[in-house]
């Protein structure tokens, strides 16, 4: 809503006025024209009334004076979706004031949207030009409600089914851009206000982030491996770092508007360019891994238990298997990726489409998992294991459990003995442990009566190649020489530990960040932001911490270790616990990833082109562009190239640990951000969450930061020297940001700190070192007239110490402002040249005497002080009274003599060696005449440092008294 006000009356009145003195009249319309409910007829009304009445009270006699009146000409308001515009007021014969009569218009208010009191959506999308608000939008969907706060609060179920209908876990401005492609009408799109709530637009999204590959994949394995008590170690520490993640980035989006970019936004933002930029691409790089294992997980679903028969590759050497397998799964994601990312150029409303399939997929899911563990309780599901003495066997080459069957009335070898011996005759040649031990069959799902849960409670360990044994049946050991190749034991593909299933694990618990990705898509962002992601959390801590429970208590011990179910036929362990068929978990999983991976797909080349737009990466600059609507096209490309580098590896539990890395990097930032902006206070730091603590921020940090090195101590050097690099390739050559950010604030507190320490006193003898004030002369230009004395202050220093870099103009500072920083502008382009690091500080002086003066009494600050002046011989010397004669030369000598400090006066200053000049040889001339406490001593060993001077000798000449 914009009002403009014109005023009538004195010249000398004030705009400062206009808020207190108001006529009767003007607080009339200006109540009337806030109210979100007038139309226009009481708009008209009441600017017709307040010009009559002001009209009157005229007549009437002098009630205000001509410096009180103000008449409203313009009121543009948004009203019932109604435009009401250039309404202008009449005067008391009812005829339109003329431009005459109109006064000049000094001032305009522009009122802001009301985030926050009256509930009423009024925010648009950030990524298409935002037009107004569609007509009616503020009751679509509402039922008949006294007040608007009963609406929100009772939708009706009509409007929650449409809001699912249109549900969409892709982040914010994907949907607005397909639309601007679609439309191709030059005009502007008209965007409806964002009305998503906590459920729909926190809570789901990060709901489906969440549950994914991991959950039906590997979570029976890794509570096989670990036991249930260190199952419950790892959720446990995976879902602490997360919530404590979730507090922390619930601050730091409710302190402002968090856009696309999501957590790249919010670290940049509070830590800066380059935290931002390091800890975003290691975000993007996780993103983008995280495809690679949704996309292997896919592969893996449908080659081992939808269609195992359409593997290319393929081995008649069971050693070789797994080598076949890997790569089938690099050729059958290579094609994969390539038609993902082809869908997703042509239009991720495609994908949107199918996002609330894809939900349905993960709840029906869980939900048949639960009904399987209630249903095992009474009726177990039959899925026989066959053990051999303790070991289990995979069904291959025989369909029955037993050494002999009963076939009529004889008794023959079954298929199982032609496995382990040479042929079919009692008497063949067998293996030695077949003929050593019996053969048992048990349910591989007893079911939730029975008592497995106490096998389950600890580790069962393993190491890569061994065989599979279940723990309390007998087993008689063969001979060392026995050969297992080709028999149907069931192996071991990995090395099990807790650290390594840590890093395995660790991927399930990402996806927090869903709802921030969004808030530009939320009708109250702060508020649904932290309800949201942590109710996700806690459902999602709640389930998985159920699952290794229930699955302990209900699938025999060498069945959950079994990786790929060989034991079972080849079915998913979690799929035939599930009720009412193992379908129902392998197709979910299996849309399930696969929409997971599209999602990926999705969001990565948004953040690649978040980070490329900001520019604080100058060679990622090019992955800013895209499609016409907006589309990162060439980040889409560059995302499939790296997800291509996860498919090669081909192997999921390889790929886990490295997502893991920059996921929890990413992480452990978003928890330093927050710590940091809370302990130093900053005046723009008032998030609206205010259940956090630094604290907690700071364990949450640690948290990450340990879980790093626990899951692979190597992955996290690797991950943090990339993070490195990247923030100091940043800081040598990205562009100069300023956000506001916390590390500026901590080094401000950190350099006040110091500087409080410092002692004020005068320095130890073995701390001593020239702290430099470099007085400059400056043409009428405004430029430096013997640079070379920058040059010799940088081979003098090397960039140690305090150096501040002066000059005078003379004048007066409200005339010679802009002469200032002009003349700033040339000394730091000067030091960035000459690699001079230090301060620059400009004064205007009614005379050069005075300037140089209060340059040398007053540069510094505490206990950072030059103790050295260094200034170039003046060049009129003989002119008593020129500008730079020798009085002001004497007295400039005479103030550091009462400053009590050292004066460096160089003749002849052009004739010195520039930075980059490298003398062969020659000597250093020390005429040591006045003892002067060592100075002339130092000052040749500091040039002798630098590499101008280095191999330069050193000759002094001094005057000996000889007593």
């Amino acid at each position: 809503e914009v009002l403009h006000v014109f005023f009538i009356g004195e010249p000398g009145f004030e705009v400062g006025d206009c808020t207190e003195r108001r006529s009767a009249g003007s607080r009339s319309l200006a109540s009337r024209a806030e109210n979100p409910l007038m139309n226009r007829n009481a708009v008209e009304h009441s600017l017709s009334n307040t010009g009559r009445r002001a009209t009157d009270k005229e007549e009437q006699g002098p009630v205000m004076s001509q410096s009180q009146r103000f008449l409203v000409t313009t009121v543009r308001s948004q009203i019932d979706g109604h435009v009401i515009d250039e309404m202008q007021n009449k005067d008391s014969n009812g005829t339109n004031a003329t431009q005459e009569e109109s006064s000049v218009p000094i001032l305009e208010y522009l009122r802001e949207p009301n985030r926050y009191g009256d509930g009423v959506p009024k925010e648009s999308s950030p990524f298409i030009n935002s037009t107004d608000i569609d007509k009616g939008i503020l009751y679509e969907g509402k039922n008949l409600a006294l007040f608007e706060e009963e609406m929100d609060r009772n939708p009706m179920v009509s409007s929650l089914l449409n809001r699912l209908a249109n549900y969409t876990n892709l982040t914010q401005g994907v949907r607005e851009h397909e639309e601007a492609e679609n439309n191709d009408e030059p005009k502007k799109k008209e965007i409806k206000a964002p009305r998503m709530g906590t459920f729909i637009g926190v809570y789901l999204p990060c709901l489906q982030n969440i549950l994914g590959v991991i959950l039906f994949l590997r979570l029976t394995w890794i509570v096989g491996a670990a036991g249930i008590f260190g199952s419950f170690w790892i959720v446990f520490m995976c879902c602490a770092c997360t919530s404590l993640t979730a507090i922390s980035m619930s601050a730091i989006a409710t302190n402002g508007v968090v856009p696309a970019g999501g957590s790249y936004y919010m670290i940049s933002r509070s830590l800066g360019p380059e935290f931002g930029g390091a800890v975003g691409l290691c975000f993007y790089l996780g993103t983008t891994f995280a495809g690679a294992m949704y996309i292997l997980g896919t592969i893996e679903i449908l080659l081992t238990y939808i269609v195992p028969s359409a593997a290319i590759f393929k081995s008649e050497d069971p050693n070789n298997e797994s080598l076949a397998m890997l790569n089938n799964m690099r050729l059958y994601g290579t094609c994969t990726i390539a038609l993902m990312a082809t869908v997703v150029f042509v239009g991720v409303k495609y994908v949107n489409k199918l996002a609330l399939v894809f939900l349905a997929c993960v709840i029906l899911s869980i939900f048949s998992i639960y009904a399987g563990v209630i249903k095992s309780g009474f009726s177990p599901p039959d899925f026989p294991l066959c053990l051999l003495g303790n070991r289990t066997l995979a069904w291959k080459g025989f369909d029955k459990c037993a050494k002999i069957i009963i076939q009529g009335n004889q008794t023959v070898t079954s298929q199982l003995w032609k496995v382990f011996c040479q042929d079919s005759s009692f008497n063949a040649t067998c293996n030695e442990y077949f003929e050593l031990n019996n053969v048992t069959q048990i349910q591989g799902i007893p079911g939730i009566a029975s008592n497995v849960i106490f096998d389950n409670i600890w580790s069962h360990y393993g190491t890569q190649g061994e065989m599979l044994e279940k723990h309390g049946l007998p087993s008689i050991p063969a001979s060392e020489t026995e050969t297992n190749a080709g028999l149907p034991y069931v192996f071991s593909d990995i090395a099990t530990y807790f650290t390594m299933l840590v890093g395995i694990y660790f991927p399930s618990v990402t996806g927090i960040m869903a709802g921030s990705n969004r808030s530009g898509d939320l009708k109250d962002a702060q508020k649904s932001i932290p309800t949201g992601t942590l109710l996700a959390i806690i459902t999602t801590s709640f389930i998985y911490l159920s699952c290794i429970i229930l699955f302990g208590a209900c699938i025999e011990g060498v069945l959950l270790r079994d990786k790929f179910g060989e034991s079972v036929n080849g079915n998913l362990v979690i799929g035939i616990l599930a009720w009412p068929s193992p379908w129902v978990i392998v197709i979910g999983s299996f849309f399930s990833t696969c929409g997971a991976g599209l999602q990926s797909l999705t969001g990565a080349p948004r953040l690649m082109q978040a980070i490329a737009r900001d520019g604080i990466v100058p060679f990622l600059r090019v992955f800013g562009h895209g499609k016409a609507n907006g589309e990162p096209t060439w980040a889409l490309l560059l995302t499939a190239g790296i997800c291509e580098i996860g498919i090669l590896i081909a192997s999921l539990d390889s790929v886990a640990p490295i997502l893991s890395m920059f996921f929890l990097m990413c992480y452990m930032f978003v928890n330093l951000a927050c710590a940091l902006q809370t302990l130093l206070r900053t005046p723009n730091w008032r998030p609206r969450f205010k259940y956090y603590h630094w604290t907690l921020s700071f364990l949450g940090m640690s948290l990450c930061l340990a879980l790093m090195f626990i899951c692979s101590w190597y992955y996290a050097l690797v991950a943090m020297l990339i993070a490195g690099c990247i923030y100091k390739y940043i800081e040598y050559r990205g562009a100069e940001k300023e956000w506001g950010d916390g590390i500026r604030g901590l080094s401000l507190n950190a350099a006040r700190y110091a500087l409080l320490r410092l002692e004020d006193g005068p320095t130890h003898t073995k701390n001593w070192r020239p702290q430099l004030l470099i007085l400059l002369n400056l043409d009428p230009e405004q430029n430096v007239k013997h640079p070379r004395l920058l040059s010799l202050t940088t081979q003098l220093k090397a960039g140690k110490g305090l150096t501040i870099v002066g000059s005078v103009l003379e004048g007066i500072f409200l005339e010679r402002h802009s002469d200032v920083q002009n003349a700033e502008q040339n000394i730091k382009a000067l030091m960035g040249t000459e690699k001079t690091k230090g301060f620059c500080h400009v004064v205007v002086s009614s005379n050069r005497r005075d300037g140089v003066s209060h340059l040398i009494q007053s540069s510094g600050l505490g206990g950072m002080k030059h103790n050295t002046v260094l200034v170039a011989w003046p060049e009129l010397w003989r002119q008593s009274d020129g500008p730079a004669g020798w009085k002001g030369f004497v007295d400039m000598v005479r103030e550091t003599t009462a400053a009590h400090q050292a004066l460096l006066v160089t003749k002849n200053i052009d004739n010195f060696p520039t930075n980059q000049e490298r003398f062969a040889g020659g000597t250093i001339d020390v005429w040591w005449i006045v003892h002067d406490g060592g100075l002339l001593m130092l000052l040749p060993f500091l040039l002798s440092q630098h590499k101008v001077w280095r191999k330069c000798k050193m000759r002094i000449f001094t005057v000996a008294q000889i007593d």
